[in-house]
């Protein structure tokens, strides 16, 4: 297990996709460039040097001695911006901002490749997919990206509940458990609009991105049941339970798994991914449109799935990456929290969030505004 793992919770800011909040409908309207691209901008790069890689993530997301091989190897710089949000990231490709590498969720990936904001991926060009797409093949054709046309997966993981066993013992597997009385006014649910609404969803037996006013009417019910219950909405999953504030918390998977890292005794905690279903999510890996450098970008990608770079980054996030041979990698990392594993059938479940029309996400919107408020 690497030593240098980094501060905790790097989606502490995470905010779930409201296509109603940057007035855009399904299918990426909004995102499309003010003229659209010429061909050769959407066409395959070659993987080549064409300048330093101009690289925009989640802050803390590559194990830094990555990124030094990589600039050590190629002769170029990384020049590191991050955004706190997908909504941020979009804002500032719409702003026109330039940046060579960009890590969308599945449904945002969607939605820029159909907007025309993405480069095309040819795996042929890279080395090292076949690590990837021969062993994990739901990635070979992905409901977000026909084919895989334009992303590659960087992580995979899923969301559930971490508590402390030792404050409240062990649970039932089951998302009712955030109504367990011994944790009332220490339960904590993500600061994320799909995330909260999709665990109502899943709790009811419902579609976990549904957009249907009568299913969101059974969703806002059930939530202002659990909402006295709550201490509030965060995303610092990883500190809310390491210094007791929460007993219960809904926690992404690679936030615990990180946090394993931190724990004296990691016996003291728990994580489960409730037998009702439990939303799976993948980052990706993709080259805006604009790129200045996408040859590089190119690089960058053939090289984060070199196995030894794969097991470096596993280590020092906590996420899984799906790529192969790095499977043995993550179980010893989160033995305490097997749950925390993503496998081809949790992916093949369906249980990812989708995009939905202008007024599903409108009334998406609307609930959470109506939860968030109590």
């Amino acid at each position: 297990m690497s030593p240098e793992v980094p501060p905790p919770s790097r989606r502490a800011l995470l905010r779930a996709g409201a296509c109603g909040l940057l007035g855009a409908a399904v299918g990426g309207c909004g995102f499309m460039p003010a003229d659209k691209p010429a061909a050769d901008r959407l066409a395959p790069p070659e993987p080549r040097v064409d300048g330093d890689l101009v690289y925009f993530n989640w802050a803390d997301f590559v194990d830094p001695a990555v990124f030094k091989g990589f600039e050590k190897e190629y002769g170029v710089k990384v020049i590191q911006s991050n955004f706190d949000s997908m909504e941020g990231m979009v804002a500032k490709l719409n702003a026109g901002n330039r940046y060579d590498i960009i890590f969308p969720t599945a449904k945002w990936a969607q939605r820029l490749a159909r907007g025309g904001r993405l480069r095309r991926i040819d795996h042929a060009r890279l080395s090292n997919a076949d690590a990837v797409f021969g062993t994990y093949t739901y990635f070979t054709d992905p409901w977000y990206d026909p084919g895989s046309a334009h992303t590659v997966p960087f992580t995979a993981y899923k969301t559930g509940i971490g508590w402390r066993r030792d404050k409240i013992g062990d649970l039932t597997d089951s998302w009712r458990d955030l109504w367990n009385d011994r944790a009332r006014g220490k339960v904590f649910l993500l600061d994320d609009r799909d995330e909260v609404l999709g665990m109502a969803a899943l709790t009811l037996g419902l579609d976990v991105s549904t957009g249907d006013p009568g299913d969101l009417d059974r969703i806002t019910d059930l939530l202002g049941d659990l909402r006295p219950r709550l201490r509030g909405f965060s995303s610092d999953s990883y500190n809310n339970l390491l210094n007791g504030n929460a007993y219960i918390q809904q926690a992404w998977s690679g936030d615990m798994a990180a946090m394993l890292n931190q724990a004296e005794d990691p016996s003291v905690f728990g994580f489960q991914a409730p037998k009702e279903g439990t939303p799976i999510n993948s980052d990706c890996y993709a080259i805006p449109w604009n790129a200045p450098h996408p040859g590089t970008a190119m690089l960058f990608i053939d090289y984060m799935l070199r196995p030894e770079n794969v097991k470096k980054n596993i280590e020092y996030i906590g996420y899984p990456m799906p790529v192969a041979g790095s499977e043995k990698v993550y179980a010893d990392l989160v033995e305490p929290f097997p749950e925390c594993l993503v496998t081809q059938e949790d992916l093949k479940a369906d249980a990812f969030f989708r995009n939905g029309d202008r007024a599903a996400e409108e009334a998406r919107d609307t609930a959470w505004t109506h939860v968030k408020a109590g």
